[in-house]
């Protein structure tokens, strides 16, 4: 899928998580129509985030990451901060609401 720079494995994303402040990750499926249509949107958005960094992951790709991050369902947008998940946004992705919670989380660091 065109979006963010694509995660090769679950180490991969473990090791961006841990090792970076702020981390966006989307996880999608390349059969899910609602990933393709929404990654168009959110992704100006986030590229717009100067010390936010961003990567993707496709569910059906690496089965391992519906357990990693209890993911039951896709697209899925996380946000880590430290290491820590601080914003989860499931199935029904709104850009505004997405930047209005990742607006005050940075707001608050």
């Amino acid at each position: 899928m065109d979006g963010f720079k694509e995660a090769e494995s679950v180490g991969e994303l473990r090791k961006l998580i841990d090792n970076e402040k702020l981390v966006f990750v989307f996880l999608y499926g390349e059969h899910c129509s609602v990933c393709h249509g929404v990654m168009p949107q959110i992704r100006p958005m986030i590229d717009s985030y100067n010390d936010l960094t961003s990567i993707q992951a496709d569910i059906e790709k690496l089965r391992i990451l519906s357990g990693e991050f209890t993911v039951f369902t896709v697209p899925v947008v996380l946000l880590f901060l430290e290491g820590k998940e601080v914003l989860r946004i499931a199935r029904f992705i709104r850009t505004e609401e997405l930047k209005d919670k990742i607006d005050r989380i940075l707001d608050s660091v």
